[in-house]
């Protein structure tokens, strides 16, 4: 049974989470192309949407409509080829539609998980826990094609441990989207020894058909994004407890921030990533990484403080960013948690944080920030020469960032040489593709 014939009858568990519903979509624009293929006339199409409300999985309905309408929109040209045959679809409107009509008629959402009877491939995308996807995943395969494969979304739990106690015969790949899947082009694929080879050709190419680039990772807990990003925010966090040595928790978490999105040149800074991923996830993270690389000091107590206290971060349903280490307003960072006052401590500029920017001293003559340099042809040279003044100024902006860009290329030459990547190009193409950096960690910056 090949890939297509697979997607003929497929299922997404968790498809109304914010994972979930980016892969729920490009698989409903799939499975439209499918249908209205030459090779797809005379089939039946379903992809089953499992979760565990009603209200969600309406919600999710409305999403998918609406995006794949959008879709269709900027893809006429491709429309006009697929309905060549269809005289009575003259206008750009008409095929609109009808596409719409064939997308959504593929859709079988449930809250049972009899409604994933017979599917042939499972994509899991539920919370980033083991015990629960071990659970979920057991009583799936009561309802699914005896010989499903499964692609599961997790971006830190080893494949391996999930195919032996579930005991799948290597019919499971870890399939990692970033968030939003919808946008972001980068898919990390997680395979094993044990995996099926044909499993790993059809990754392969149903990630080519949804438009992703791949960059594989070997089976060790966090994979390279999650390697990464973890251990990136670690050493933020710890910076800023020696920078709070006689102080007060918000200038160095404040300082921490902004040095990782100003003197760094990133798009966010990484306790703004870390909201953005959500607190909860982020200490879920860092107990599987724990859990299967125990002698690596992956814990923080900083984290847990949070966790406990319900300062979870995460995004609303609108899209918008819930408060966390930072507490937003219109999109803006505007105060920082202290876990030592149980309260956020407003910024001030002609206060606190104000001091702070005057201890971080100045940004280098010519600083362009990360939006300025995206798009930016010569920004290769722009951030070589931003560099290059950070290595002999005196600032203790400058001196911090430095240490954070050290440690950033270390971890990377870490995941390579402990295997976790095949290369220092694959650790470049995740931090640069996934976490949209402009530059990869292991780099020549630090002189």
């Amino acid at each position: 049974m090949n890939l297509s014939e697979r997607l003929e009858n497929a299922a997404v568990i968790g498809a109304a989470g914010k994972m979930g519903s980016g892969i729920a979509l490009l698989l409903t624009k799939e499975l439209a192309r499918m249908k209205l293929s030459p090779e797809g006339q005379g089939k039946v199409y379903r992809l089953a949407l499992i979760d565990v409300s009603e209200k969600a999985l309406d919600g999710l309905l409305g999403y998918v409509r609406s995006q794949v309408h959008k879709m269709a929109e900027n893809s006429v040209g491709e429309l006009r080829v697929l309905f060549a045959d269809r005289a009575d679809l003259v206008e750009n409107g008409e095929m609109i539609e009808e596409f719409v009509g064939q997308a959504m008629s593929v859709l079988r959402p449930s809250t049972d998980l009899n409604g994933a009877a017979g599917a042939r491939i499972v994509f899991e995308a539920v919370f980033e826990d083991e015990d629960l996807k071990i659970d979920l995943l057991g009583r799936v395969r009561e309802h699914v094609d005896p010989d499903a494969w499964y692609m599961t979304n997790t971006s830190s739990i080893p494949i391996g441990g999930l195919d032996r106690k579930l005991e799948l015969n290597g019919r499971i790949v870890g399939f990692h989207f970033y968030n939003p899947p919808a946008v972001q082009k980068l898919l990390e694929m997680i395979t094993t020894y044990t995996t099926l080879p044909e499993l790993k050709e059809a990754g392969l190419e149903l990630a080519k058909r949804l438009g992703k680039k791949v960059v594989p990772a070997n089976d060790i807990a966090g994979f390279i994004g999650n390697g990464h990003f973890i251990r990136d925010g670690l050493h933020a966090i710890g910076a800023a407890e020696r920078l709070r040595e006689g102080g007060e928790w918000a200038g160095a978490l404040y300082k921490m921030n902004r040095v990782s999105q100003d003197w760094l040149v990133r798009p966010m800074g990484i306790l703004q990533l870390i909201d953005y991923v959500g607190v909860d996830v982020f200490r879920c993270i860092l107990e599987v990484m724990n859990r299967y690389l125990p002698d690596r000091g992956l814990h923080c107590d900083f984290i847990d403080i949070l966790a406990e206290r319900k300062i979870l971060g995460g995004q609303n349903p609108n899209g918008s960013q819930k408060d966390g280490i930072l507490r937003y307003e219109k999109g803006r960072s505007v105060a920082v948690y202290d876990p030592e006052r149980g309260d956020y401590v407003a910024f001030d500029p002609n206060g606190w944080t104000g001091e702070a920017d005057r201890q971080l001293g100045a940004l280098p003559d010519g600083f362009r920030p990360w939006k300025a340099l995206v798009r930016d042809r010569k920004k290769d040279e722009a951030l070589a020469a931003h560099f290059s003044a950070l290595r002999v100024s005196e600032s203790e902006g400058a001196k911090l960032a430095m240490e954070y860009l050290k440690t950033s290329k270390a971890i990377g030459e870490a995941l390579v040489k402990d295997g976790v990547a095949n290369s220092a190009g694959d650790v470049n193409a995740v931090l640069t593709n996934g976490f949209f950096h402009l530059y990869g960690p292991i780099n020549e910056y630090t002189g």
